[in-house]
């Protein structure tokens, strides 16, 4: 009987601790459970930035290009030069133009109050001449003369202020100067843009531009990718039921597997990925089969990240874990 109950006693001790490991077990699965609900992920996310794509204004050929792959340039410092010889005398040709309107207009000012002056004389030789004739002092022939006079002046005047005036009354001296000063300002500025500077700070990625090479205006010389990066997550429909916009996140990137970095939702596509597309999808056919939609949500990073010790760069793959609860 001693020998039987030694034997059992064993066999309890064994069930009553496998007891406990399954209760462990449920207990723990019950907690991993529910903390996984108050949290939402997808692995269909990836770190996301606005590139620049750096072009010229003007066409011309490089002189000099100032920029490596892979260089981080700030905003402001200059990345190439344009040959100018052409924009320079463009230049000159419109700054010549400019100055010509300029004189023209001095010298059809000038004019107009000479005519003014002459008009002026001989209205006033004409109403003398006029009393002298009606008085029998002067002869017709002498009258006649001072006719003529006025007639010639007024003719001045009137070619002078058709030079001067459009027949709406504005000046077409001030108009074509306008003009003139238009022409030689987008010179000067065209020649400006034979100086290429950087429109904002970041890497140069997929330079395409050498010394010598012909560039045309908008052709792109390299890409600009900026320092500041973010996460595109594409979440199932289904997963937004609870996700509001400043939710903690923990970022996951595949790059670095041992470290967590902190984000938070910033916001949320009033779209699905597949609405926003080129084609998006018709669902008012005869083949529609319902798909659950991804709507693409955008988060930040909230911590300060060391670009030295973690290159984080776009396109590389990202698991966030959203804490919904």
């Amino acid at each position: 009987m001693e020998e039987q109950d030694k034997k059992e006693k064993p066999k309890g001790i064994k069930r009553t601790l496998g007891l406990i490991a399954l209760i462990a077990v449920i207990a723990a699965g019950g907690v991993y459970f529910v903390n996984e609900m108050q949290y939402q992920s997808t692995d269909d996310a990836y770190v996301e930035t606005t590139t620049v794509n750096v072009s010229p204004k003007v066409s011309g050929q490089i002189e000099e290009v100032y920029v490596t792959d892979n260089q981080f340039i700030k905003e402001g410092d200059l990345v190439a030069i344009i040959d100018d010889a052409d924009y320079k005398v463009r230049l000159e040709q419109a700054d010549s133009t400019y100055e010509k309107i300029k004189l023209d207009q001095s010298n059809a000012k000038a004019n107009l109050i000479a005519a003014e002056s002459n008009i002026a004389l001989a209205k006033k030789d004409l109403e003398r001449y006029r009393n002298l004739y009606e008085q029998g002092a002067v002869s017709k022939q002498t009258f006649d003369s001072a006719q003529v006079k006025y007639d010639t002046a007024q003719a001045g005047l009137t070619q002078a202020e058709q030079s001067l005036f459009s027949d709406s009354g504005k000046t077409v001296a001030d108009a074509n100067l306008r003009t003139a000063k238009a022409a030689k300002d987008k010179a000067a500025l065209d020649l400006s843009y034979t100086r290429v500077y950087a429109p904002q700070s970041g890497t140069v990625s997929s330079r395409r531009v050498e010394k010598g090479m012909y560039v045309t205006a908008g052709s792109p010389l390299f890409t600009l990718v900026p320092e500041n990066v973010w996460v595109v997550a594409n979440f199932k429909e289904n997963q937004l039921r609870e996700m509001k916009v400043g939710q903690s996140v923990d970022i996951k990137i595949d790059t670095y597997p041992n470290k967590t970095f902190k984000g938070k939702i910033d916001s949320i596509q009033r779209a699905s990925g597949a609405k926003s597309s080129l084609f998006p999808p018709e669902n008012a056919v005869g083949s529609f089969v319902k798909i659950v939609q991804r709507i693409p949500v955008k988060i930040v990073f909230t911590e300060e990240i060391d670009s030295e010790q973690y290159n984080i760069v776009p396109g590389m793959s990202v698991v966030p874990k959203v804490k919904v609860k």
